[in-house]
């Protein structure tokens, strides 16, 4: 059995494509708890995806490359395996609505009966719960700029 660190690790799951000023948010207010967030790009094969996930990598690892807190990697397993590998003891996730959090609720019931990790639940805050990655993708699609809609310095590929 892997020995559980003493470090607070979470796991912040997503498809972020593209990472957005939302996921920002969580992982900026995450790092006020944690003492590590690991960003982890889910492939997931029946997405249909605007970037790819060495781009998102990229982009991601580019934005976050002076924070030592924060690690961006790529997974397709179960978020709990990861979580594992890492040791991280929790799961970090945003909700922008009550559908999102019934949703959560349950993958974080599952997680935790599974695995004794549990999920932190941060709200979105009310200034940003318009924004989406699919919203973003949207105005790319379309040739809009999304400047507002992501964060600073984030250098889409």
């Amino acid at each position: 059995m892997t020995p559980i660190s003493s470090k607070r690790i979470a796991v912040f799951p997503g498809t972020f494509d593209p990472f957005t000023l939302g996921h920002m948010s969580i992982v900026s207010r995450g790092l006020e708890l944690l003492d590590e967030v690991v960003i982890a790009i889910g492939i997931n094969d029946s997405k249909r995806t605007y970037f790819t996930v060495e781009q998102r990598l990229e982009m991601l690892r580019d934005l976050f490359r002076d924070n030592p807190r924060i690690r961006v990697v790529s997974y397709d397993s179960l978020t709990i395996d990861l979580a594992k590998q890492w040791n991280a003891r929790f799961i970090l996730r945003g909700i922008r609505s009550v559908n999102d959090f019934e949703y959560e609720k349950t993958i974080a019931d599952v997680n935790r009966k599974l695995s004794g990790v549990e999920t932190i639940i941060l709200f979105t805050e009310p200034e940003l719960t318009h924004i989406s990655s699919t919203i973003v993708r949207e105005l790319l699609r379309f040739g809009h700029s999304v400047d507002e809609f992501v964060p600073k310095g984030l250098k889409l590929v």
